[in-house]
């Protein structure tokens, strides 16, 4: 069959997914899902949760489709939910926002960046800058949308930036910097010294702020901060959330996109020939559970510290070294100590050696840069606490 052509393939390229005989490979998530459901392995791989969220945002959703929300919402989303991200803004960081301009419901975060990189950029000239390794799509749309990314290493054990690599990667030619705050793959929460720099940095060469937060609720120590309340950053930032990981409910793909009226005017104008509107049943429990009281927030992030600990503890008694995450799902380990080279052969031997599966970090990091992630692995902690010990003592029994 004849080579078809399209921004398709630029896309997969960005996302790592085109080998170099040109064939193109499915995503490492969907092939370790596929490899714990040939081996029976528990899947520490992909991060999503395996209870239900919390009743009252559950009854929330059952009982708005019984009284008829099943049509197409309002393009923008529904009132009573912009009106709850606005409270939430307010109620937790001290963000005034207009719910009616300022604030828009998307099909979940990744149609937040996909509608916001898409939005604005503008030719390949442009740069986005972000952290790496860095969430897979952020590479792909990047790609989409004819632009260039530019990386900035995050490094083992601590996973922070150095702010001269910042530095010296955000030019006149960066459109967007984009910033994972909790960070996935690696856990990390990064100090105000970088928020503040990435702020002064957008400032001097005019570009946009993206905030990727979706882990936002699950900040093990201290709250989160997020950087639109740096001083200088409001009028610049475009911060982005969603439901799915505050209220364990990833597959309902509610998420929103908050900032300035006219940059988020932007976003509306692709976000509306993408998906167009999602989830109306769905937006009325997501307000629901916006406005939970403050021990279910405080709640979620202490449940999630013990089983980071939890699975923390076990990966040091199977041999791994650790990073101690700070935040969202994840853990790194590393494999080296267990005499691994090669990440990805490592995680591809676990689900039959050990019958557990994870993530290797390199399929989070450009080309480039996978050498500097060679062993380690990425693990998710998401889990029912029994799941989490049964992991532990496989991984031990296997090491």
């Amino acid at each position: 069959m004849r080579a078809i052509p399209g921004a398709w393939h630029r896309t997969a390229a960005g996302a790592g997914l085109v080998g170099p005989d040109g064939t193109i490979s499915p995503t490492i998530f969907a092939e370790m899902s596929a490899l714990a459901a040939d081996t029976g392995a528990i899947n520490l791989g992909q991060g999503f949760p395996d209870e239900d969220g919390p009743a009252a945002v559950l009854d929330a959703a059952r009982a708005a489709i019984a009284a008829g929300a099943n049509q197409y919402p309002p393009g923008r989303g529904i009132p009573d939910l912009l009106l709850a991200v606005a409270e939430h803004q307010h109620r937790f960081y001290g963000l005034a926002l207009d719910p009616g301009r300022e604030v828009l419901i998307t099909a979940g975060a990744t149609e937040a960046l996909a509608a916001t990189l898409l939005a604005l950029i503008d030719g390949p000239d442009d740069e986005v800058v972000v952290f790496e390794p860095h969430y897979d799509s952020y590479a792909a749309v990047v790609a989409l949308a004819g632009a260039r990314l530019r990386t900035v290493p995050l490094r083992w054990p601590d996973f922070q930036p150095d702010l001269d690599e910042l530095r010296s990667t955000v030019t006149d030619r960066t459109r967007v910097i984009l910033v994972n705050d909790p960070h996935n793959p690696t856990g990390a929460v990064f100090g105000q010294e970088v928020r503040d720099e990435v702020v002064r940095l957008a400032e001097r060469h005019d570009a946009v702020i993206v905030t990727d937060e979706v882990y936002e609720h699950l900040v093990f120590d201290g709250a989160h901060v997020p950087i639109a309340t740096v001083p200088g950053a409001s009028e610049r930032t475009l911060t982005i959330s969603s439901a799915g990981k505050t209220f364990s409910t990833t597959g309902w793909k509610i998420g929103w996109v908050s900032g300035p009226a006219a940059l988020v005017d932007a976003v509306l104008a692709v976000k509306q020939f993408l998906t167009y509107v999602n989830g109306s049943p769905f937006q009325p429990a997501i307000a629901a559970g916006l406005r939970l009281p403050d021990e279910f927030f405080t709640g979620i992030a202490s449940t999630l510290r013990d089983k980071r600990d939890l699975l923390g503890a076990g990966l040091r008694a199977a041999g791994f070294a650790v990073s101690t995450p700070r935040g969202s799902y994840f853990t790194v380990a590393d494999a080296a100590p267990l005499g691994a080279t090669d990440a990805a052969a490592f995680c591809r031997e676990l689900p039959r050696r050990a019958g557990v599966v994870a993530i290797p970090l390199t399929a989070f990091a450009t080309p480039e840069r996978r050498a500097g992630y060679a062993t380690l692995v990425r693990f998710a902690a998401c889990k029912r606490v029994a799941v989490l010990e049964d992991a532990a003592a496989r991984l031990a029994a296997a090491g």
